[in-house]
């Protein structure tokens, strides 16, 4: 499984980071439309959706949804995305305890893909046309993913005896969190150090990129927790070693909404 999963790393990562930074704005908006709309139809199984003309109104639904949503503010948005991404934490902490009050409700399991699926769409967008750095902005975001989630892999296969979530996802370990945060202690400082960050910022800067990685590991429990419930083991099959769509934009479903604000918020100060 290991090298099943590594070597499709090895095949996705450069040919993603060459679609970033080859695609027009244009060309990568409906690159990632086409992502949403698959991870949409992979959510559809979570709503325990049997038929396939349900999948496909679902899949239709979140892209009409891209559209509506983008008529809003973002900061709008972000905002009361990141409200969400703390209730949904809440629902992680609280599995399976309260799973009895929304884990039937498929209307409700389907809006909850909404928020996660449409404002992260928004968000990444957003960081990859927000300045001539855009480019490098967004995949700064994905190297401190990808680094967070190596860290919390391989502290967690070597080291790892203390069970973070057991009910939500027995495999990862508070010593997997401290790996994924001290990778984020090494790459947080290089990144700000690349953009020239002012050192008088470096504080709130470094709080915020911590905080993204803290939400991007809420991502990946969240998803689990919603494949628990529909007694899956992958949100699909696409990826050999890595399940579905689903099973590897979780972290950044998440993390890029809390990102993007932080960046916004920035701008501001």
């Amino acid at each position: 499984m290991l090298k099943q999963r590594l070597l499709t790393a090895i095949i996705l990562i450069p040919f993603f980071i060459l679609l970033l930074f080859k695609l027009s704005a244009q060309a990568f908006y409906f690159f990632t439309l086409l992502i949403v709309a698959w991870g949409a139809w992979e959510w559809s199984s979570f709503m325990e959706l049997k038929r396939f003309l349900y999948s496909l109104a679902y899949m239709l639904i979140t892209i009409f949804s891209l559209f509506i949503v983008s008529l809003f503010p973002l900061i709008f948005v972000l905002c009361i995305t990141s409200v969400w991404w703390l209730a949904a934490a809440f629902l992680v902490m609280r599995y399976p305890r309260n799973s009895a009050a929304w884990g039937g409700g498929t209307v409700l399991r389907g809006i909850m893909g909404l928020f996660v699926l449409v404002p992260c769409w928004l968000a990444v967008n957003f960081l990859r046309n927000d300045s001539s750095h855009g480019i490098s902005i967004l995949l700064f975001l994905f190297v401190l993913i990808w680094g967070a989630d190596s860290g919390a892999y391989f502290f967690g296969k070597k080291w790892g005896k203390h069970k973070l979530i057991p009910q939500v996802s027995p495999g990862k370990t508070w010593q997997g969190l401290f790996g994924a945060l001290l990778i984020t202690a090494v790459l947080a400082p290089l990144g700000l150090s690349f953009f020239n960050v002012p050192h008088l910022a470096w504080p709130i800067a470094l709080l915020w990129t911590f905080l993204t990685v803290l939400f991007s590991i809420l991502g990946d429990l969240f998803e689990s927790m919603l494949k628990r419930q529909a007694g899956l083991k992958d949100s699909g099959h696409l990826l050999p070693g890595h399940g579905g769509i689903l099973d590897r934009i979780d972290s950044l479903t998440a993390a890029a909404p809390i990102f993007a604000l932080g960046l916004i918020i920035s701008h501001w100060i």
